[in-house]
């Protein structure tokens, strides 16, 4: 199968966006691929927010990030507390934030949530990405959880052994307030990645996968975007 690069021509991937509505969101959905990222493009920039958190979830937000992030260029952890579990009822104050956060930021890439996904604050979240960046590439990364949601993604991104097994140790370690929770299991987030694995023919067995709704292929010189 032919792959996709990422970055304009021989330049690099500068920047991209990690948007998670809950605290180990970000590192379950594409936390593989984060780390490949960080590791092939020297300088990447990378800006991360979590909306909802208490404050012993924000510390293990920031724990967490810290080790999915070493090595990046430059950082932005951004943690908010919206109320779990009402984010639709708190679109105004959330979308006020992301009207502010595309100013500061201008990511080639973007990560965010399933905009199908059942979990009410996700699809939020989902909603407002696209709302407020409409001329960016946007991936929807995939949480599986009780709702039975995962869907049939259309981008692979394989994820080597020694990425797949750092992200797992990460989130089992950062993330103690979910040890004990009957779907917080090394065997959820390793299976998850192997069976993205065999449908990507990865290499390692392992890949994270994610939907994508609009992509521009070039086929020569990277065009120049018009508008919003």
């Amino acid at each position: 199968m032919l792959g996709l690069g990422l970055g304009s021509g021989t330049e690099p991937l500068r920047e991209i966006l990690c948007l998670g509505a809950h605290s180990d969101d970000i590192e379950i959905g594409c936390g593989g691929t984060v780390l490949e990222l960080v590791a092939a493009n020297p300088g990447l920039r990378v800006t991360w927010v979590v909306f909802a958190g208490n404050a012993k979830r924000e510390a293990e937000a920031r724990r967490a990030s810290r080790q999915f992030l070493r090595g990046a260029g430059a950082t932005q952890v951004i943690t908010r507390q919206q109320r779990d579990g009402f984010f639709p009822s708190q679109t105004t104050e959330i979308k006020e934030f992301f009207e502010q956060l595309k100013t500061t930021c201008s990511p080639d890439l973007i990560f965010t949530h399933y905009r199908d996904d059942r979990h009410q604050d996700h699809r939020t979240i989902a909603d407002l990405t696209w709302n407020t960046f409409r001329n960016h590439l946007v991936l929807e990364y995939e949480i599986p959880k009780y709702d039975g949601d995962l869907a049939t993604p259309n981008v692979f991104v394989p994820v080597g052994r020694r990425h797949a097994q750092r992200k797992v140790t990460v989130l089992l370690s950062a993330f103690k307030s979910q040890v004990g929770q009957h779907w917080f299991t090394p065997e959820l987030f390793f299976g998850l990645m192997t069976l993205r694995g065999i449908e990507c023919c990865a290499e390692s067995g392992y890949a994270e996968a994610f939907h994508s709704r609009k992509a521009i292929l070039s086929a020569g010189r990277p065009r120049k975007q018009r508008g919003r």
